[in-house]
């Protein structure tokens, strides 16, 4: 029911941001309603259950985190007035029993675990306080002193886990130091802040780009700036809204139209994976009201319908009623990061972006619905031949992509001191055998912007009749035509194709099809969506042409 990511971001509901309208606000309770009655019906209610007072995930397996966001619905279903629950004894009486559960499946340090990876886990005891304190927060803002009493053994045994436990990546410094200045504001403990200032006093890894080490822009980067957020709010300490404030605006430009953000640069598992940046509402609307920034404004409502928590409006309710006027959002630019190596092209409904360096998704285009997930191509040249540019340099009003390969034989050794026979030995003698038959193969790419989208000229050569394949992977919503199917992909034999989504299409073309080897050896498995190809051999110079209506 609740996988970790989800109780990272946090429960979600429908649209709540400052100016709402009365119909929206409704909604927003309905909703909120709808998901507390889910909650009491998926909690464990079997007496004598060890998991007795917890939620079962689609495995069968208990997360003791998931349980952080049933406590915070039903603390704040018993204080929100909007809400059919608020005074129900019922939220109280479930509420205890979760927090009965999380103290029998805690460790003996005071921690859980996340079954699938992480066992006495000081970091997911932190993500799992962010709920618990906020729970508490709002229940003592609101005199639900019950509530409080129920949680605090709890918070107790977490918090002097918090203040030993270790943690294994660089965002979960900024959670357990949070969740500890959640908890120092309830229960104030000098070893918290002590605690917390150690992991200060490392450094914030925010890079000359605004993005933190992780650079995942769709989970950490989003979890980090709340993680800031709430330890300027709750230790008084403004300048920690610094990184956040440098993470949002390198945000504006990572932006696809509709608000799916550019994924290309992480090293989490969000990379190349398309998704929103909901989970930064909280941090946004923050600095909006904190700063009066019409823009970061005009960000947090295109994601208000989905990130707004009705706890995190009771805890932090002048965000929700503060007044901000907002201004619109960066939407036409060509922008350069070079510390992420990307570069982003953004004309209106057409987004771009281009990794410089280090990738075989050195391009990718979006016009609309119409997704192009990436534009890749490799050669048969000696099973190593997938395009990975080593080198990527801004020139005659483009982008200049390089690769250069070699393909050697090797000669018998000229002392050898004892037979090799195993395939790893012999591996190991190319570095001493002389070469021979040495083969080269330069390959190239030049993606330069036009008035009607982009043309991207694709070359090879150094070695004659390599076959060469190149892949335009769509995502699968959308309606192809002009292509000629080929098992489970399509060929652009000639002419030119188009690919409509929604309203929008991009024309490309023109074709190219020598051979029908697609899938190349050595060449990477073509990419989950739609995909198209070109095919040729070497000598090889096709530019390709991506057009909007």
């Amino acid at each position: 029911m609740f996988s970790r990511r989800e109780w990272i971001a946090g429960t979600a509901f429908a649209a709540a941001a400052a100016g709402q309208t009365k119909a929206s606000s409704s909604t927003l309770a309905e909703r909120f309603d709808a998901n507390v009655a889910h909650l009491i019906d998926a909690q464990n209610l079997d007496t004598g259950a060890r998991h007795r007072g917890g939620l079962v995930d689609s495995t069968g397996l208990y997360m003791p985190g998931s349980i952080a966001g049933l406590i915070e619905q039903f603390s704040a279903a018993y204080v929100w007035p909007q809400s059919k629950y608020r005074g129900n004894p019922l939220m109280v009486e479930r509420l205890t029993l979760a927090t009965q559960y999380l103290e029998r499946v805690m460790t003996k340090d005071g921690n859980i675990n996340l079954l699938s990876t992480n066992f006495n886990s000081p970091p997911d005891t932190g993500f799992l306080m962010h709920g618990l304190c906020t729970a508490a927060f709002i229940a003592r803002k609101y005199k639900a002193k019950e509530i409080e009493d129920a949680l605090h053994p709890v918070l107790e045994r977490a918090g002097d886990a918090l203040i030993k436990g270790g943690i294994h990546t660089p965002n979960h410094r900024w959670v357990v130091s949070a969740a500890m200045a959640q908890l120092n504001v309830l229960y104030p403990d000098p070893r918290l802040i002590k605690r917390i200032d150690q992991w200060l006093a490392e450094g914030i890894d925010i890079g000359p780009d605004g993005q933190f080490s992780e650079r995942s822009t769709t989970v950490y980067s989003g979890v980090s700036d709340r993680a800031f957020t709430v330890m300027a709010a709750k230790l008084g300490r403004p300048e920690l809204l610094d990184p956040v404030r440098r993470n949002l605006n390198s945000l504006l430009y990572l932006l696809h139209p509709g608000g799916e953000v550019a994924t290309d640069v992480s090293h989490r598992q969000d990379r190349n994976v398309r998704g929103t940046a909901d989970r930064y509402w909280l941090p946004i609307r923050y600095l909006a009201v904190h700063d009066n920034n019409g823009v970061f404004e005009s960000l947090g409502r295109q994601y208000a319908s989905n990130g707004v928590s009705v706890p995190e409006m009771l805890e932090y309710g002048e965000l929700v009623t503060a007044a901000v006027e907002p201004k619109p959002l960066p939407e036409d630019y060509r922008r350069t990061f070079p510390a992420l190596g990307i570069a982003r092209v953004r004309r209106g409904p057409t987004s771009a972006t281009l990794v410089l360096g280090g990738s075989d998704r050195f391009f990718s285009l979006r016009r609309g619905a119409v997704v192009v997930n990436a534009v890749r191509f490799a050669t048969a040249f000696f099973g190593k031949g997938q395009f990975v540019p080593t080198l990527a340099v801004e020139r005659d009003g483009g982008w200049y992509f390089e690769q250069n390969l070699e393909g050697p034989y090797y000669q018998p050794l000229e002392h050898p001191t004892a037979p090799i026979i195993a395939h790893e030995d012999f591996e190991a003698s190319k570095k001493i055998r002389r070469q021979s038959e040495v083969g080269h193969l330069r390959q190239s790419a030049f993606l330069k912007e036009t008035p009607k989208g982009f043309e991207l000229r694709i070359a090879a050569s150094g070695t004659d009749e390599v076959p060469l394949s190149v892949e335009i992977s769509f995502a699968p919503e959308g309606r192809l035509e002009g292509c000629t199917a080929l098992h489970d992909v399509w060929l652009l034999e000639k002419d030119w194709a188009t690919m409509r989504a929604g309203d929008s299409s991009i024309r490309f073309g023109p074709g190219h099809a020598e051979h029908r080897y697609v899938q190349l050896r050595g060449a990477l498995p073509k990419l989950d969506g739609t995909s198209v190809y070109l095919t040729g051999s070497t000598p090889f110079d096709h530019t390709i042409t991506f057009e909007f209506s």
